[in-house]
């Protein structure tokens, strides 16, 4: 061996050479945490401030300002016969001219009328329908105030801005004031925003056909997407021959996986409404364009799952003599159902949250009942949310702020599912 050999420098671990290398290591470690908790202090940030936002802005739709008012039948011409003839308006409008001490002269009862809702008639005779022993009766009953006056009610409309620029007069207000202070304006939580239908009047408007028409067409869509994903997986990961056929099929659900979802709703629009004529604005055919959205994602994570599944356990059915299809429907599919669950209800998550394919099959229609099954019209959640953000009327900002905070509460509900079903069934090999 040469003496040139004999002399390779090799660095001693406790000298300063290699000391220093060490300090720059952990330097760079701690530069990469320091990195990645930025990162994720800057994304709860910015979800910090968007669930702020919604709050701040759509709390208020969570109350509503009614009147509690008498409503007067003992002397009223009502027949249990003909409930649908009767004066409604008339009498409706007489028990809220007896909430005012003073008489209200003619000439201002309209302005006064004003700042109620208009369908006050219709609520009534809605109430007295679904109990009819209510008649030849008197009993109170709470009648939403206009929007105007409910927004005026809740601070959105200040008193000293001047009277030409804000919705409410002076003398609206006068009513108003004289009103809460007999104690009949009160501030309930509001159910009708979750059981009411739409409508063009926000005091009224509310979310029941949406949550239905998404119901509906979440229910085709795993309808469809989960027993034809779970066979397709099945079927490429264990039976399907390896050749140049499979390997474009993969790439292109891998592909597919990755297409916008406006694809998707060009799609149901020529050939599901174009070619076989179904129903526009049906929960149908919404269903079935989600479905073709969700497929691809449900193929790959049961193929995943299926992947996870030890491979000794397969071998071990078929060494005791099990077939080949009972070895995957007895021992691989249920072991690996847990994950495809979980897979399943976080693509219906990102299903429920899809606007762009729903709204060119039409499921933003104006929809003033729920629908009845997934032939009926209806709506969905994100296109309401979308039909209230494009609404002139100052009332459905508020509205359209609550929506969302419905629709991200469903959206973790589904997504804590998920995660309860892998933590309470995955196994881990």
């Amino acid at each position: 061996m040469s003496s040139a050999e004999e002399t390779i420098h090799r660095p001693v671990w406790d000298s300063d050479e290699m000391a220093a290398r060490r300090r720059k290591r952990y330097a760079a470690d701690r530069r990469l945490q320091r990195y990645g908790v930025a990162a994720i202090t800057f994304a709860i940030g910015f979800l910090f401030l968007l669930v702020a936002t919604l709050l701040y802005t759509g709390a208020s739709a969570f109350v509503q300002t009614k009147a509690r008012v008498t409503i007067d039948l003992s002397s009223a011409e009502v027949s249990a016969d003909d409930l649908m003839g009767a004066p409604w308006r008339n009498i409706v409008r007489s028990s809220l001219l007896a909430l005012e001490p003073t008489e209200i002269p003619r000439s201002d009862r309209r302005a006064y009328f004003q700042m109620f809702t208009s369908s006050a008639p219709f609520l009534v005779r809605d109430h007295v329908i679904a109990n009819p022993d209510l008649i030849g009766k008197s009993f109170e009953f709470k009648i939403p105030f206009s929007d105007p006056l409910d927004q005026f009610a809740k601070g959105q409309i200040s008193r000293d801005t001047p009277e030409d620029r804000r919705r409410v007069s002076n003398q609206q207000i006068g009513w108003f004031d004289k009103l809460q202070a007999s104690g009949v304006v009160s501030k309930p939580f509001n159910w009708g925003l979750i059981l009411n239908p739409d409508s063009r009047f926000p005091e009224l408007a509310g979310l029941a056909g949406a949550i239905s028409g998404s119901f509906w067409a979440l229910l085709v869509c795993f309808l469809i997407s989960f027993p034809v994903g779970v066979a397709a997986a099945i079927y490429l990961e264990e039976f399907a021959p390896k050749n140049r056929l499979t390997d474009i099929i993969e790439i292109n659900i891998n592909n597919l996986a990755a297409v916008p979802s406006v694809v998707f709703g060009l799609l149901g629009l020529a050939v599901f409404l174009g070619w076989f004529g179904l129903p526009r604005s049906a929960p149908l055919v919404g269903g079935m364009v989600l479905s073709l959205m969700t497929l691809p994602t449900m193929i790959i994570v049961t193929r995943a799952a299926l992947r996870s599944v030890p491979s000794s356990i397969r071998e071990a059915a078929l060494g005791i003599g099990a077939s080949r299809h009972e070895a995957i429907l007895h021992h691989m599919l249920p072991l690996s159902m847990p994950t495809i669950l979980t897979g399943t209800i976080i693509g219906l998550a990102q299903a429920l949250g899809e606007t762009a394919p729903l709204l060119l099959i039409g499921m933003n229609a104006f929809i003033t009942s729920p629908p009845e099954g997934v032939f009926s019209a209806s709506t969905a959640l994100p296109t309401q949310i979308y039909i209230w953000a494009d609404s002139p009327e100052r009332g459905f900002v508020s509205r359209t702020s609550a929506a969302i905070l419905v629709l991200l509460g469903f959206l973790v509900l589904m997504n804590g599912l998920a995660v309860f079903l892998r933590n309470r069934f995955e196994r881990r090999w």
